[in-house]
């Protein structure tokens, strides 16, 4: 059942495939006066305070800011994984919060790409198994899944450790493992978060090129990042985040 929530159904699929207009867009993502509030007991955690945030196709954002900040909420938000207290919350013009959670997690399979600081591998499925995994709404047939799947291990240079465990490989090439699987589903959007806080310098650029890459190819990137080599890369847009305020939007 866990399965099925996080992939949604065939139905759903076929919904979102319905939807108009989503290879012709004009705001990859759109936040108005978004808040997030959690509640613990009584108290009352003001993560995300009144963002307002638009973001065109193609480009390239980096936000900063300290632990607790509020950036993974914000990207939480952005990958349909949380929802807004209030607001309004658009996804490749998709008013997603209009939705419900089955569409959402099916939306954001098939439109957004996740690298996560800690991986998120499956321990007990290869690094092909782990590429394949988020293909399974896929018409197409087990053969030609994991040769997609091993195109994109190539892509990252890992096809010689297609069939290894998770255990098996290094933490840069875990990352490159998780990167490869974002691209799965050829998402429009690419949310990373700390994508090289735990690798060695040497993996940590084989990342950061990677991401260029995907800029070039005309992917939107969305990096919560302390990586200063990564904050000044070229043509990006760089904002902080700080009490769950946005700064330097423009």
């Amino acid at each position: 059942m866990a399965e099925e929530s996080f992939l949604g159904s065939r139905e759903d699929h076929e919904d979102i495939e319905d939807i108009e207009g989503l290879d012709d867009v004009d705001y990859a993502v759109r936040l108005e006066n978004v808040s997030r509030i959690y509640k613990i007991g009584k108290r009352e955690i003001h993560a995300l305070n009144d963002i307002t945030l638009d973001i065109r196709p193609g480009e390239f954002i980096v936000v900063s800011g300290h632990s607790g900040s509020g950036k993974s909420t914000l990207l939480n938000l952005i990958g349909c994984i949380d929802y807004a207290t209030s607001g309004r919350v658009r996804v490749m013009d998709v008013p997603i919060e209009d939705y419900d959670e089955s569409f959402r997690a099916t939306f954001r399979l098939t439109n957004t790409g996740f690298i996560f600081q800690s991986y998120n591998l499956i321990s007990t499925l290869t690094a092909l198994e782990n590429v394949m995994f988020p293909m399974q709404l896929s018409d197409k047939t087990e053969s030609e899944l994991e040769a997609d799947a091993f195109e994109l291990l190539t892509k990252v240079g890992l096809e010689e450790r297609a069939d290894h465990l998770p255990w098996q490989l290094s933490s840069g090439e875990q990352q490159r493992v998780a990167i490869a699987r974002a691209m799965a589903n050829h998402p429009s959007i690419i949310l990373a978060d700390e994508p090289t806080a735990n690798l060695d310098e040497e993996s940590a650029e084989m990342v950061r090129t990677l991401l260029l890459e995907f800029k070039e190819a005309g992917k939107t990137l969305i990096i919560m990042t302390h990586d200063l080599e990564i904050i000044n890369l070229p043509n990006t847009r760089h904002m902080k985040m700080s009490k769950g305020v946005l700064i330097g939007n423009d």
